[in-house]
């Protein structure tokens, strides 16, 4: 339950103009629910706990304190935070789900065994990337009905400004699918008037795409860039000019090089003069009087909105980590120094703050701290934060990890954890006739009968918390559409409003005889992830201690290599073709990606005194340093480890005292 609400925007004595709100009062696109947004926004953003979970560096402290930030939490519950503390943003880029109707994965990867590793090693082997072994796990699905998307957007974007600073500017990353619903709710919430560009980038090139049977192919996102207020900041980029473009702009040549003439109209004296000491003035057989300009004047080209200079994969060839939805950082790179100056002050004390509410792979953390900006990177899916942690760490990056305590961190991965709810719920049965979609399934009783039951659903953050909004749907539209006859239904909630009101307001205006029961479903989620199993071993040495990994045991992912084992020996025989199935070593630790040692804190915060993560071939990195060597099972400090933390191919981390 959040600790208190936090309104948008400050409230004002009746009459008072609030000068940086809406200007309409009804939304432009109205759709079902839209009530639900108004009510939520009226009541404010949850405000909830926020636990510091690392400090990677020593942060120089900034504006109000501020650090730069890695937090794991939902874009409005993040903005409150920032809300309470009274951070507010310079630039924000948001790249959100694009409503496309597409499942995105991620590629895991088995890593060497070292006993294998160390083989390998001694007879100067290279590893061959056709031996990985690796199979994908679903993170999320990008699957939105186009009124839960936008409502959701709407309520994101008006959080987001709140937060912005008077001065600021948003970029908006979308696409085809629903672009265009979404500039007209960036019109009510920034207004038309501060509309600056739709910037067309092409992401690829037409000899890359597929052929497509009944259409043009796509080949260009759009992004769309608002400035909080009339005042904001703008600074014009210029493109390098290529030997090309100079000879065909400037067609004319000499001992200084190419240049293109024009003819003076009404020159000042000054100019006239200024001209004649360099040389550059001349007369025309026609007496005409005209000048030189040579092509080493000119500022390169002006940068317009369609951006076609660097397309997607080729910009982020040396820059990938593994991340579906990766962007180039050549493109934030641009953002910032077209809308975002290096510091906020004259007297240079307070640096700029860029924001990335959806931060996924932490493109924009990475690319402000390159360009000496502070950042804060926003996400809720624990392989976004361990990607910009671990990218952040090797760029030499200082920062603060936090984890807002608003239910996501139950669990790690919402597709899963929605698929294996329907094992998790006892009983439960899906696709009965007489129950809705809106309902998650239905469990039979011998007293009770068939009992529909609600579950939010977590790729929605919209449906954590149940509150009177939620329950008055329930009651007074979904019971009585109900094509059974249901004695009872159970609710489960993830975070709830004020269950005492909740109960109170189901009593008073539940107009059926059907039970409401109230359930809460964090009693299910703490079962989805089981911890896996560190077997360890902590040695003095004469140079510090040696902590060797004998054994790790993850059932979770034994279970899924199982499962993509089985799908796959099933699709061979169809085929008629051979499978080579994963095979995992009896110690089982093909299945780490990163150990780390803690030697300052037995509990709390997080310090990592000294790490290690193995890269898909088997290359060590140590402490963000990349490296040829292979890892031999064992990890070294100078001090004697209190705890060791082990991520898991999958992200899923492990914490044991030592």
């Amino acid at each position: 339950m959040p600790i208190k609400y936090i309104p948008y925007y400050p409230n004002t004595v009746e009459g008072q103009a609030i000068l940086d709100n809406i200007t309409r009062t009804q939304r432009v696109l109205r759709y079902r629910e839209n009530d639900k947004v108004y009510d939520r926004i009226k009541r404010g953003m949850p405000y909830y706990e926020v636990e510091t979970l690392e400090t990677v560096g020593t942060p120089p402290l900034g504006v109000g304190g501020l650090e730069n930030l890695v937090i794991r939490g939902e874009c409005i519950s993040a903005c409150a935070y920032l809300k309470e503390q009274g951070i507010k943003v310079d630039l924000v880029y948001i790249d959100p789900p694009f409503a496309s109707g597409a499942d995105y994965a991620k590629k895991v990867y088995l890593r060497r065994n070292p006993k294998l590793a160390e083989k390998i090693a001694e007879a100067e082997q290279q590893m061959d990337m056709d031996e990985l072994k690796a199979f994908e796990e679903k993170m999320y699905g990008d699957i939105w009905q186009k009124e839960d998307y936008l409502n959701w957007m709407y309520e994101n974007l008006m959080a987001i400004k709140s937060v912005m600073t008077d001065t600021a500017s948003i970029f908006l990353h979308i696409d085809w699918h629903i672009g265009h619903y979404v500039k007209i709710l960036m019109d009510e919430v920034f207004g038309e008037d501060n509309f600056k560009n739709e910037i067309v980038w092409k992401t690829q090139t037409p000899s890359g795409m597929k052929a497509l049977a009944n259409k043009l192919g796509s080949t260009h996102d759009t992004i769309f860039w608002y400035a909080k207020s009339e005042t904001f900041t703008y600074q014009p980029q210029f493109l390098e000019v290529s030997e090309q473009y100079i000879k065909r702009n400037y067609p004319y040549e000499d001992e200084k090089g190419f240049y293109k003439t024009a003819e003076l109209q009404e020159p000042s004296e000054a100019t006239l003069n200024k001209l004649k000491a360099d040389g550059l003035l001349y007369t025309t057989k026609n007496g005409k009087i005209r000048y030189k300009m040579y092509a080493e004047n000119t500022e390169g080209i002006l940068l317009d909105d369609f951006w076609n200079d660097f397309l997607a994969l080729s910009a982020t060839a040396g820059e990938r980590v593994s991340y579906s939805t990766q962007k180039p950082e050549m493109l934030l790179d641009r953002i910032m120094r077209l809308s975002c100056k290096n510091w906020r002050n004259e007297e240079k004390t307070e640096r700029t703050v860029v924001a990335d509410f959806f931060g996924g792979s932490g493109v924009t953390a990475k690319a402000a701290s390159d360009l000496k900006r502070k950042f804060i990177h926003v996400d809720i899916g624990i392989n976004s934060i361990q990607t910009v942690r671990d990218r952040l760490k090797e760029a030499k990056a200082n920062f603060q990890i936090l984890e807002i305590k608003d239910g996501v961190s139950l669990f790690r991965n919402p597709q899963q954890t929605m698929d294996k709810l329907k094992m998790l719920i006892p009983g439960l049965l899906q696709g009965l006739p007489g129950i809705s979609k809106f309902w998650f399934g239905a469990v039979v009783h011998s007293k009770d009968g068939t009992i529909p039951v609600y579950v939010p659903n977590l790729l929605n953050t919209q449906e954590k918390v149940l509150d009177i909004p939620t329950i008055n749907t329930i009651i007074n539209q979904e019971l009585q559409n109900l094509e059974i006859n249901a004695k009872k239904v159970i609710v489960y909630y993830i975070d709830i409003d004020d269950q005492k009101e909740l109960e109170k307001f189901i009593r008073d205006n539940n107009a059926t005889e059907i039970e409401v029961e109230l359930k809460d479903l964090k009693n299910l989620l703490h079962d989805v992830v089981i911890e896996d199993i560190i077997d360890s071993k902590t040695t003095k040495t004469a140079a510090g201690y040696e902590t060797e990994i004998n054994k790790f045991i993850s059932d979770r992912l034994i279970q899924k290599i199982g499962e993509f084992n089985q799908k796959g020996n099933l699709q061979s025989i169809a085929k008629g073709k051979k499978f080579n199935p994963i095979n995992i070593s009896e110690e089982g630790l093909e299945l780490i990606e990163l150990i780390a040692l803690d030697c300052e804190n037995s509990e709390g915060q997080w310090h990592s005194s000294t790490e290690i993560k193995i890269d898909k071939l088997g290359y060590v990195i140590r402490d963000g340093v990349k490296s040829k060597d292979f890892w031999d099972g064992k990890i070294i400090s100078n001090k004697k480890p209190l705890r060791i933390k082990v991520r898991n191919i999958s992200g899923d981390e492990t914490i044991k005292s030592i």
